[in-house]
């Protein structure tokens, strides 16, 4: 499965974006769904996770309340709607594909990044 991701861009604290992942190649059913972002310096780190068809969803502390991760089946997309952003949600945000509930790192599949700046 081949991701990429979309709708990254530079927003003002408190602003909303609404990234996208879709595949190029294969689809994405039955597939676990996950966003992970990397700030400089840091390394990669679990944000979002949905199941198959969805039914279940996963959030880090740091973005629960703000972020909300969704899926539309039939698009064979997955969205992360981003609201409240803080600057420290600057950080290129990656989608992943797995076969379980990717909130680590060892995922099957990882699209390209989409770069997500929030300034102050």
């Amino acid at each position: 499965v081949q991701l990429q991701a979309s709708g990254g861009g530079l927003v003002q604290a408190g602003g909303s974006l609404r990234l996208s992942c879709a595949t190029s190649s294969g689809t994405l059913s039955y597939y676990y769904m996950g966003w992970f972002r990397q700030a400089p310096g840091k390394e990669r780190e679990f944000v979002a996770g949905i199941s198959w068809p969805g039914t279940k969803k996963e959030y880090a502390s740091s973005v629960k309340g703000r972020f909300t991760i969704s899926r539309d089946n039939i698009r064979n997309t997955v969205e992360l709607q981003m609201d409240s952003l803080r600057p420290e949600d600057t950080a290129i945000y990656y989608c992943a594909a797995n076969r379980a509930m990717p909130t680590s790192t060892e995922v099957a599949f990882w699209g390209r990044g989409t770069q997500v700046t929030v300034s102050s």
